[in-house]
C-alpha cells in the first residue's frame, strides 16, 4: 500500500455512515465538551460524531452560526460563513460553548451541549439575546491544548 488515501472516497463513506454529523464535532473530538445526543463512529482509523436528534442539531447549527458571526473579529475572519482553519474552528466551538456555560452557571465545564443550548434558549428566549460580549471574550481567550 502506498500510504495515500482517497479523500473523496472517505467523504462519500463518511456521508453514508454519518448523514447527520454533529455541528460541534470538532469540540467533541477535542474533548473540551460532551453531549448526550452524540454518537461516535469509526471510519478508516478516524472518528466521526453524529447527532441523534434532528431538532437539537438545528438548534446547535443556529448557535454555531451565531457564535461565528459574533466572533468573526476575534477569530480574525472577515466572512463568518467562510471556512476557517481547524484551530480557529476549535477556538470558536470550545471557547464559545465554554463562554456560554460560564455566562449561565459560572462554570466552564460543558458536560452536555444539548442541555446547555436548551437552558440558554429558555433563559434568553432566543439566540440574539445571548451575552455575546462575554462569550466572544471566552472565544478570544481560549487556547488549544499544546501537544507534548
Amino acid at each position: 500500500m502506498s500510504g495515500e488515501y482517497n479523500e473523496a472516497a472517505y467523504r462519500d463513506a463518511r456521508t453514508s455512515i454519518n448523514p447527520s454529523p454533529c455541528v460541534f464535532e470538532k469540540a467533541l473530538l477535542a474533548t473540551c465538551v460532551a453531549c448526550s445526543r452524540a454518537g461516535k463512529h469509526l471510519l478508516a482509523e478516524r472518528e466521526t460524531i453524529n447527532c441523534r436528534d434532528a431538532d437539537a442539531r438545528q438548534r446547535c447549527a443556529a448557535l454555531r452560526a451565531a457564535l461565528r458571526a459574533h466572533a468573526s473579529f476575534a477569530l480574525g475572519v472577515s466572512n463568518p460563513y467562510s471556512p476557517v482553519p481547524h484551530s480557529r474552528e476549535i477556538k470558536a466551538q470550545c471557547g464559545g460553548l465554554k463562554g456560554l456555560q460560564h455566562a449561565l452557571s459560572g462554570r466552564d465545564a460543558v458536560t452536555d451541549v444539548h442541555a446547555l443550548v436548551t437552558v440558554a434558549l429558555s433563559t434568553f428566549s432566543d439566540l440574539d439575546a445571548l451575552p455575546y460580549a462575554a462569550i466572544v471574550r471566552s472565544i478570544a481567550q481560549f487556547n488549544i491544548r499544546k501537544r507534548d
